[in-house]
């Protein structure tokens, strides 16, 4: 009885609390937000860890903070984000002065050298602290277990020159330089990686321009997208390969993803990293062997290889039955997130392999079962062919 009491009042303020307005009436808009687990499959031993290497927020020309980019991260259910401003295009900084006003010394009036696309700075350079974002990103990450990879984007006229993002840079503010490739040099000489950002953007073809070709040549490109928001350049599948680039599918977020992707029922551009660990060490390992794929639009694009491995390692073939001519009849079950569409000739009809979903199949008296993965991408226009092992 004693322990019943004191039981009850222990519970006294928890109750008092759940009463304190007895007229609220709590609806199913005040539960908790959930965050996605995708579940993906160990591939020749490493884990698949989703990223977005490609974002912006209100510090270059984004709409939110860097902190929202991680909590945004976290509810789209990823594990690693890239912050990477723009260097030479900061949009809001004359907004950001003009409202800091009372703050400011009378030295500085108006935002300076912030938009540097096509002149270079005067004497008096790049005044804001390019390594900031970062820094308040990183903070917030640690109350949600996302990694924060650092970097920034090297901006220029985008035809005949391009954006690129570095990539695990160490100081941010050191990589500006007139000349667009001694920037990207300058990214290089600190460790960054370099990735080609949306290389057919406002083009009419995905062909290397000659500032490309005098990067290239160089040794100075680690990476390419191919895909960026909602464009997917098949034919830069081709040039990964034979450029030895790691691939790569971000947003290059500006608004929210909520907006731009969950608001149409689709998850965001990720790129798809095969590492141990999600570490900063780990993923860059991973890049720099080129074990990543790059997801868009439910597609996923990269290797052969890399991707005939990961759809074995998605699904479970269980044999039911056999008969005297040694026709089989299994099940095909997708034990990932991903959804697969297959066929098993050119020309016959798609069949939906569903997350966590089986297809019931037949076939003659083989050893192997043969589909053609019509949602994964190895070259332009270029669906891998898999041989699935029937016992």
């Amino acid at each position: 009885m004693k322990r019943f009491i004191f039981s009850l009042l222990a519970l006294i303020p928890f109750l008092a609390t759940a009463q304190y307005n007895p007229e609220t009436f709590r609806t199913p808009v005040a539960k908790p937000v959930q965050r996605p687990e995708f579940v993906l499959p160990q591939v020749n031993g490493y884990n698949i860890y989703k990223t977005d290497l490609h974002t912006h927020s209100i510090y270059s020309d984004g709409e939110v903070t860097p902190a929202f980019r991680v909590r945004e991260a976290f509810y789209d259910g990823l594990d690693a984000v890239a912050i990477t401003e723009h260097i030479e295009y900061r949009r809001i900084e004359g907004k950001m002065l003009r409202f800091l006003k009372g703050y400011t010394d009378n030295k500085v009036v108006k935002a300076k050298n912030y938009n540097l696309i096509e002149k270079a700075a005067d004497k008096t350079g790049i005044l804001a602290d390019l390594n900031y974002p970062v820094e308040e990103a990183v903070k917030e990450a640690k109350k949600y277990g996302i990694l924060v990879i650092p970097g920034a984007e090297i901006t220029r006229e985008p035809v005949a020159i391009g954006h690129y993002n570095a990539l695990f840079t160490k100081d941010n503010n050191a990589i500006y330089d007139a000349d667009p490739l001694q920037s990207i040099r300058n990214a290089r000489a600190q460790g960054a990686l370099i990735q080609h950002n949306h290389p057919g953007w406002r083009r009419t073809s995905c062909a290397k321009t000659e500032f490309e070709k005098k990067a290239y040549a160089e040794g100075l490109i680690d990476g390419i997208e191919i895909a960026n928001g909602g464009s997917l350049y098949m034919p830069i599948i081709e040039r990964a390969r034979e450029d030895n680039l790691f691939v790569a599918a971000n947003t290059d977020i500006h608004p929210t993803t909520a907006e731009y992707y969950a608001s149409k029922g689709q998850l965001r551009n990720m790129t798809l990293i095969f590492a141990k660990e999600c570490t900063l060490e780990s993923l860059r390992e991973a890049l720099e062997a080129k074990r990543s794929l790059a997801y868009s639009g439910g597609y996923i694009s990269g290797g052969e290889q890399l991707l005939k491995d990961l759809f074995l390692a998605s699904v479970k073939v269980e044999l039911i039955s056999t008969d005297k001519k040694g026709n089989k009849k299994f099940t095909l079950k997708n034990n990932s997130s991903f959804a697969y569409q297959i066929k098993t000739s050119k020309n016959a009809n798609p069949m939906f392999l569903e997350p966590f979903q089986s297809l019931l199949l037949s076939m003659g008296n083989n050893d192997n079962y043969k589909v053609i993965v019509v949602n994964m991408l190895c070259g332009d226009n270029l669906n891998p062919v898999v041989e699935i092992p029937v016992k």
